[in-house]
């Protein structure tokens, strides 16, 4: 049959093996702690410093320095040979070196260990969550010197296992080891959906998110299922829980039916400020931001709630809808002060800046799908992303004082100390 194209055949594309970068070790340690940061993360640049360490590490074991003295029977360095080892997902060339006794050539323990490689799920899994989508896999993969790519549909499979993993591991997370204090709520969007995200502070500042549920933050009723759900997992609030919010009434009621006597509510400040001056004429919202802030930023309750009294009146004169929005929940925004320990906590928890950060840094790891096809593939990338963040959060600024802020709670629920099961107060 003749053929098309002037008669000549297609030939089969091949897969070259580049050449890769190995950072020297003295270079490494030369690096600042950032870029240090970015190589780790990355993983094949240091990975291949490992590698070629531990590659003539056994070399010297068997043959002895390389300017040494030679010594009887043991055998000599004779050069390298191309290999590949398998790092992170990816399969990549290095120069093998090579020994050779008196029976022919020895062959190194490590390189074949490193070649065989391990199971590649959790290293897929990594790099595709931060910020590589299945479909754009292979172009990554290339951008990478020497890697050769893993095909996407290879990558999809690998991925939705690993996630739903994942999925499965914080749905079913036991919370009865934590001792909670605190509780950040919030909501992320997934296209038309939200997912409403619990972020727990435990007494010694530790930021661990205990869960999420797809629904909007006024769904009273979904969010209290949510809510009875940490409690079944093991959620201890018998000391008195802080939680703090963004005003949603959902949320509140919720809250209020769940927990009842042992939750206080935190709204949001920051919140509170910007939707009062949202209702007024751009050129007067910098004036009256900066004097809803001096309010929150006094250290008494006293002092404060005094000021947010008198803009409540000049505000009346100004704009009514932006008064009544000061005074709806205005409580509420100043529980810390209340409590007596604003000054020592607050910083830290009058608003939602705490879970709204790790918004954005679900974002960083899930915004580059375009679409959404179902429920499950939401729900396995928001695990996902939130078990590998969860690492990498820093402790509450002012955790040193949580346990104030335990005793303010406990005094202000009527909570006795001797009411608390032993093996919890301890």
């Amino acid at each position: 049959m003749r053929l098309l194209h002037g008669g000549k055949r297609r030939r089969r594309a091949k897969k070259v093996l580049g050449t890769s970068d190995v950072l020297d070790r003295r270079e490494y340690e030369g690096l600042d702690v950032d870029t240090r940061m970015a190589l780790i993360q990355e993983l094949i640049p240091l990975g291949l410093t490992a590698v070629a360490e531990e590659l003539q590490n056994e070399v010297a074991e068997l043959a002895g320095p390389r300017h040494g003295r030679k010594t009887a029977g043991r055998p000599s360095r004779y050069g390298t040979n191309p290999g590949t080892v398998r790092l992170a997902g990816q399969v990549l060339p290095i120069r093998v070196p090579r020994l050779r006794g008196t029976e022919g050539e020895i062959p190194l323990v490590s390189y074949q260990r490193l070649h065989r490689g391990k199971a590649v799920d959790e290293g897929l899994f990594r790099k595709v969550l931060r910020g590589i989508s299945c479909r754009d896999y292979e172009g990554a993969a290339q951008a990478i010197p020497g890697a050769i790519g893993v095909s996407r549909s290879t990558v999809s499979r690998k991925f939705i296992k690993a996630s739903a993993e994942k999925l499965k591991a914080f749905q079913q997370r036991d919370l009865s080891s934590l001792d909670v204090v605190a509780i950040f709520v919030d909501g992320k969007t997934f296209a038309e959906d939200t997912m409403v995200i619990a972020l727990a502070v435990t007494i010694t500042g530790e930021k661990v998110p205990i869960g999420f549920i797809q629904t909007d933050t006024e769904n009273h009723k979904a969010i209290g299922e949510f809510f009875s759900t940490l409690i079944q997992r093991g959620l201890d609030v018998e000391r008195g829980v802080l939680f703090v919010v963004d005003g949603a009434k959902g949320l509140k009621k919720a809250i209020q039916n769940v927990f009842r006597n042992r939750a206080m509510i935190q709204r949001c400040q920051w919140h509170k400020r910007e939707n009062i001056v949202s209702y007024l004429p751009q050129n007067r919202q910098s004036y009256w931001r900066r004097q809803i802030q001096r309010a929150y930023q006094q250290p008494s309750y006293a002092k404060a709630k005094a000021i947010l009294t008198k803009i409540h009146q000049e505000l009346e004169d100004e704009n009514q809808s932006a008064a009544a929005s000061l005074a709806e929940g205005l409580e509420e925004t100043l529980t810390l002060h209340r409590l007596g320990v604003f000054h020592l906590v607050g910083q830290s928890l009058k608003t939602t800046n705490c879970i709204e950060s790790i918004n954005a840094m679900a974002e960083q790891r899930c915004g580059r799908i375009d679409y959404w096809k179902n429920s499950d593939q939401k729900q396995r990338w928001l695990a996902s992303a939130l078990l590998d963040i969860e690492p990498r959060l820093r402790t509450l600024m002012g955790a040193q004082h949580l346990d104030k802020l335990r005793q303010a709670l406990m005094a202000q629920l009527n909570i006795q100390p001797q009411a608390v099961p032993q093996k919890q107060a301890a």
